[in-house]
């Protein structure tokens, strides 16, 4: 039996692609995202953009030989392609799919199906610096933000927010029974939270008519077309079974029945016994 390292090469680089990924040991998912990475790369090869959106899952690849890695030009290539590739992508994406060409080349390498590596020159994308948190707003900055012709909602969240100093999570938590108005603080159980007049102003308004409930409740529905969900089912008992009637398609005759053999008497005339029918 030939081992890995003395089995033929492929001749195409999709074949080359399908067995390494074969030996992977990936789930299916990460198979599928390697597989699409490694098509990406199939096109630069071909010196043809590669397919962008939906496109390029559907999009079969260009068929090439595995030799074209080998070629003088093939670095050069990889670089136009990177390089295009980066102004259509975020870095992370583009990062994720150099890794994904690196390790299978590697693999090639590994069992004699390349002599040389033209990913030696990809480096990777620099990431962006993560956003630096900003500092509190300025007085102005908050006179033109309550200035704003906001929902009452937003209004009373922020005035809250910035009032109390409390967290997000904490001031969404909060329900309507929480409410301490006369205090402008919130009840027990957990830290108090508490408020100044411009809050104070706007939660009678947020919760009028409301004594329970989320205290900043959405007013957001379900967009058009949106299937709604469907309503629950309620079990409830079965009625008995009873068995069909008999259904007759003629009513028969007062005459065939047992009794009225005979036709009631007229009114005013005399029966055999001397009555007189009513």
């Amino acid at each position: 039996m030939t081992g890995p390292a003395t089995a033929l090469p492929p001749v195409e680089y999709a074949v080359a692609v399908e067995r390494y990924l074969a030996a992977s040991g990936l789930a299916d998912g990460s198979r599928r995202i390697y597989r699409i990475a490694l098509d990406t790369w199939a096109w630069a090869l071909a010196d043809r953009p590669a397919p962008t959106g939906p496109e390029r899952r559907r999009a079969r690849p260009p068929v090439l030989p595995l030799a074209l890695l080998d070629r003088p030009d093939a670095a050069e290539r990889l670089r136009a392609a990177a390089a295009r590739r980066g102004a259509d992508t975020d870095p992370r994406t583009l990062n994720r799919e150099l890794s994904t060409l690196r390790a299978a080349v590697a693999w090639w390498r590994a069992r004699g199906w390349l002599d040389g590596d033209p990913t030696t020159g990809l480096l990777p994308r620099p990431l962006p610096e993560p956003a630096t948190a900003t500092g509190p707003l300025s007085p102005e900055e908050l006179r033109a933000l309550f200035a704003l012709r906001a929902p009452l909602r937003e209004q009373a969240l922020w005035h809250l927010l910035h009032e109390s100093g409390a967290a997000i999570e904490t001031v969404l938590a909060l329900d309507t029974d929480h409410l301490d108005p006369p205090r402008r603080r919130t009840r027990p159980p957990g830290t108090p939270v508490h408020w100044q007049s411009g809050t104070a102003r706007l939660l009678p308004l947020l919760v009028a008519g409301r004594a329970t409930g989320p205290l900043f409740l959405t007013d957001r529905r379900a967009p058009a077309g949106h299937p709604r969900p469907r309503p629950l089912p309620v079990h409830r008992p079965r009625p008995p079974l009873l068995p069909p009637r008999r259904r007759t398609l003629h009513r028969p005759h007062p005459a065939a029945r047992p009794g009225l053999d005979a036709p009631p008497p007229a009114i005013g005339a005399v029966g055999r016994d001397g009555r007189a029918g009513r």
